[in-house]
């Protein structure tokens, strides 16, 4: 019974968003023709109406399904643009950078690497495009172009962007994990806690074309993190974060989401510093997660 009431309860909350995504992305969708004569009236018009959805979702997660988001580390400065670093676990790793873009002003400009696929798809995949989401294919010589195109709006009219990317450039899973570690010692690299080993070549390829973008003046690096009951690296399905009631209180989940700030003008100058400096900070963040998972042992425990 309960069950079946969460999934009404889900459905209710969820069928107005999805009208209304649909309806922006459509809107979004029918600006692409008008990029090239307006690009920044465009630009500001698809951040608002994209602001607009990630927001209502955000609500439903945090304040209609009660998910208490625990932040830490450094605080983030207002409406300043940056490239961002994260792991990747689930579908809710959303939930925890918007968590920080809300607080910063910035969660109509974050824009994520996605799929290039995505841009055939009718309507989802335009309306990605004319926001300015980066189509790549994560081989970073075939996707030079398409890299410039995003670029160009950050770099030569100083779009203020959070442009995110998921370094490992896929969700952790205990296979993937193995995988990892084999490669690890195969090519002599060091292994990250609870993590798998980051790909480097697009971190590299970012910063050093965002290094052109004067307002652009930092490199956030944030740690994701998740615990139900005793298990960690547990976070919810997409389903439950949308339909199931005082989802922290009730089931027991924990959801974190830790912060550094690291201004570009210290990061390395060249490709294999930045290489080294992206790998350096994943031991970090490993090293970061194994203490949660202990405090949180520890604490389930008591």
């Amino acid at each position: 019974m309960a069950a079946a009431i969460n999934i009404l309860r889900g459905v209710v909350l969820t069928l107005p968003w999805l009208i209304w995504v649909f309806i922006v992305d459509f809107i979004v969708s029918l600006l692409s023709p008008f990029l090239p004569i307006v690009p920044d009236i465009c630009y500001n018009i698809s951040s608002a109406l994209a602001e607009s959805g990630w927001y209502w979702i955000q609500l439903i997660f945090t304040r209609a399904n009660g998910a208490i988001i625990t932040v830490s580390g450094d605080v983030l400065p207002h409406g300043e643009s940056a490239v961002i670093v994260a792991n990747h676990v689930m579908w809710c790793d959303f939930y925890m950078i918007q968590e920080l873009a809300v607080r910063a002003g910035m969660l109509g400009r974050c824009r994520y690497f996605a799929k290039t696929q995505l841009k055939w798809v009718p309507f989802l995949g335009w309306g990605l495009w004319a926001l300015g989401m980066p189509m790549v294919s994560r081989r970073w010589d075939k996707d030079k172009r398409e890299l410039d195109r995003v670029f160009s709006g950050i770099v030569y009219r100083k779009w203020p962007t959070w442009l995110v990317s998921f370094s490992e450039a896929t969700r952790y899973t205990p296979g993937k994990h193995a995988a990892s570690v084999k490669w690890c010692a195969e090519h002599d690299r060091p292994q990250p806690q609870h993590l798998l080993y980051p790909r480097t070549k697009g971190f590299v390829t970012t910063v050093q074309h965002l290094r052109k973008a004067t307002h652009v003046k930092a490199v956030y690096d944030l740690t994701i993190a998740y615990q139900k009951g005793d298990q960690f690296h547990c976070p919810p399905s997409m389903w439950e974060t949308l339909s199931v009631p005082d989802i922290t209180k009730s089931e027991g989940y924990r959801f974190h989401v830790h912060a550094r700030r690291f201004p570009l003008s210290e990061l390395p100058t060249t490709d294999d510093g930045l290489a080294k400096w992206l790998e350096t900070c994943w031991v970090e963040k490993g090293n970061w997660l194994e203490e949660k998972r202990l405090e949180w042992l520890t604490s389930v425990a008591e």
